[in-house]
């Protein structure tokens, strides 16, 4: 391969590498950034982080996306605001009131919610399938003959 081939090679794999880069900002760029004001007037609660806990949980959220969570057996959508330490919390009424003002936002949400929610499901299965495996491999289920005083 000549010095011009493979000049040219590197060039295409740059170019394609930039044309790749600015669609996928393009894309990103397109959804219309979330207004809490509009969350609010669609029904969401503003919940202010109060405990050390909460803050690093409401830090560790990824910002500017809605996200779906269930608790307890309840469907919550939930929108941090980092900078104000708070967190925005609505259940499928008040996120369906939000998206048909901001559709967008739905397509995005809730393939990223299956996907979340998918992955979740795995690494429990996973752990779920180590457990009973060392569960059935050990009489004793983990108890030890020092745990038992002996």
């Amino acid at each position: 391969m000549t010095y011009f081939q493979r000049f040219r090679c590197t060039l295409g794999n740059v170019l394609a590498a930039l044309a790749l880069t600015s669609l996928a900002a393009a894309a990103g760029a397109a959804l219309s950034p979330i207004d809490e004001k509009q969350l609010v007037d669609s029904g969401f609660k503003v919940l202010v982080a109060t405990t050390k806990v909460q803050r690093d949980w409401v830090q560790r959220l990824p910002p500017g996306k809605i996200r779906a969570m269930q608790r307890t057996g309840k469907k919550y959508f939930i929108y941090p605001d980092s900078a104000r330490n708070q967190i925005y919390v609505g259940g499928p009424m008040e996120y369906e009131s939000y998206a048909r003002l901001h559709p967008e936002h739905r397509i995005a949400d809730l393939q990223q919610a299956a996907k979340e929610q998918s992955a979740y499901r795995g690494k429990q299965a996973d752990a779920m399938e180590k457990a009973s495996a060392r569960d059935l491999s050990n009489p004793f289920l983990g108890a030890t003959w020092a745990d038992l005083g002996w």
